[in-house]
């Protein structure tokens, strides 16, 4: 079903740093790149959010009945991230006395292992920097042979300044060339570079480097601003939808990726640029320098000294999906104990939704409903809007079960598949909560209601108020009404 020729999506642009309505390069069809993860460790809590993200926009583009091709890079290169750090690849095959593509695998593996149990989608195509050195090597001579690099000693470079002399280094970031220069130390020879702004398409390889591939300029590896430009211009083309990637990669990642496809191809690479925040953990940033930090895995299994207790990763994931993408996310106890809570509410409506009776007319108004669950997604996927829409369907729930509202069969069959949809199929979450086990928990609650009554026809109030006040201090609320009382989950 093609819904997006009936929903007209908006998308912040970090290009341009506004909203603009999305229209796909060809119709009907979404090219999408993200960088994916530099595999040399179990998967940052910050990253998986930022897949997250994109599993979420992934999702909902194929909901609207586009034809997505989503490519997310594995990054297995021991290539530097600047010039001066380490790599860090080589620097764990040290520590743990393994070959560095034992290093890659190891943590290949946990990085799949972690998005499948938050159930992120696997993306259409998955390459590696391993994998495309051709490619590199390709886009290398190209750039210099227009005169857009240099070579230095076995190592080629990206001439920046020569570059902006006609187009913007700096467009996407915002970064003005000048006051960089201005503000930039002289290294005295410290360098080969001729700037301290141009940045390395390929480095020649000390003797102490594990990683390396022959070239025309040394044996040496790849920089890394190169992979994604060669990875994603294979795959999506010269001109693509969507690129994204953590807030952090808009400068120099992201800018680097602009400034060389577009020497390569002689086009901008990529219309809609998409950034996602930051998580931090108790207001401050992640550290595991100073320990503020906490896995995954240790969040499902509760062995860490920073939560409360185990959480889901349903929970999880219903707890970053609270927060726009854009936003940055405070990852807390509190935090997380609220939005279990509302998980399991949600869930408990979906699990009455087959127990509402059909009625002969609709008291509410299923299709304004639903096109405010779209309206929230096609506002730059604001999956928040979305869930507050939803909770708006939990309120719903409740007041058919207690016939105080009422529904006909085809409004009834809408309201059940719009839910299903959103929050299974677009926000990706689980049914945890096994039915057999939410129906015992409502028979306990349907015999303490009836012992209640017993206790009311009684005149033991005390008892009455015990069974009421006990219940609410779980979490439920009984409700006192004409043909009976009922009850719900706060």
């Amino acid at each position: 079903m093609e819904l997006y020729k009936t929903n007209q999506l908006k998308i912040y642009n970090s290009l341009s740093k506004s909203k603009e309505i999305f229209k796909p390069v060809l119709e009907g069809n979404v090219g999408m790149y993200v960088c994916g993860p530099t595999v040399y460790s179990n998967v940052h809590l910050g990253n998986v959010r930022t897949f997250m993200s994109f599993d979420l926009i992934f999702r909902y583009l194929k909901h609207l009945g586009y034809k997505v091709r989503y490519v997310r890079n594995i990054t297995d290169a021991g290539h530097l991230t600047d010039d001066d750090s380490e790599d860090k690849i080589s620097t764990k095959a040290r520590l743990e006395r393994i070959e560095p593509m034992e290093v890659v695998q190891k943590y290949t593996i946990d990085f799949h292992k972690t998005l499948q149990s938050i159930n992120n989608l696997p993306p259409s195509i998955e390459p590696t920097a391993t994998g495309h050195i051709v490619e590199q090597i390709e886009i290398i001579k190209d750039i210099l042979a227009k005169g857009m690099a240099y070579e230095v000693n076995g190592s080629v470079y990206f001439d920046v300044l020569k570059y902006n002399e006609t187009e913007n280094y700096g467009i996407l970031s915002g970064r003005n060339l000048e006051d960089s220069i201005e503000n930039t130390r002289s290294l005295d020879g410290q360098s080969e570079k001729k700037n301290p702004q141009d940045f390395a398409l390929w480095k020649k390889a000390d003797e102490s480097h594990i990683m390396r591939w022959p070239s025309p300029w040394s044996d040496g590896f790849p920089g890394w601003h190169l992979e994604c430009s060669a990875m994603s211009t294979k795959y999506l083309g010269k001109n693509f939808d969507i690129h994204g990637g953590g807030m952090d990669l808009k400068f120099p990642h992201h800018e680097c990726e602009i400034a060389q496809s577009k020497v390569n191809n002689h086009v901008n690479p990529v219309n809609y640029w998409m950034h996602a925040n930051m998580l931090i953990l108790n207001g401050q940033k992640m550290s595991k320098s100073t320990g503020n930090y906490i896995l995954p895995n240790e969040i499902f299994s509760g062995e860490n000294n920073i939560l409360s207790k185990p959480f889901s990763p349903s929970a999880t994931r219903f707890f970053m999906l609270q927060a726009n993408y854009r936003s940055i996310l405070d990852f807390t106890s509190a935090g997380l104990e609220a939005s279990e809570k509302g998980y399991l509410k949600l869930i408990e409506a979906i699990h009455k939704l087959d127990k509402i009776e059909v009625a002969s007319t609709s008291t509410i108004d299923i299709k304004t409903w639903k096109q405010k669950c779209y309206d929230a997604m096609n506002d730059d996927f604001n999956s928040p809007v979305l869930i507050a829409q939803l909770f708006e369907a939990v309120k719903y729930v409740n007041l058919l079960m207690e016939k105080k509202e009422t529904l006909t069969a085809e409004d009834l069959k809408e309201f059940k598949a719009t839910i299903h949809t959103f929050v299974f199929d677009v926000l990706g979450l689980q049914n945890e909560v096994k039915q057999d086990s939410s129906d015992k928990i409502n028979g306990v609650v349907e015999m303490l209601i009836k012992m209640r009554k017993e206790a009311r026809d009684n005149k033991d109030w005390a008892l009455s108020d015990k069974i009421r006040d006990e219940l609410a201090v779980l979490g439920i609320q009984l409700n006192d009404g004409k043909e009976g009382t009922t009850f719900s989950v706060n």
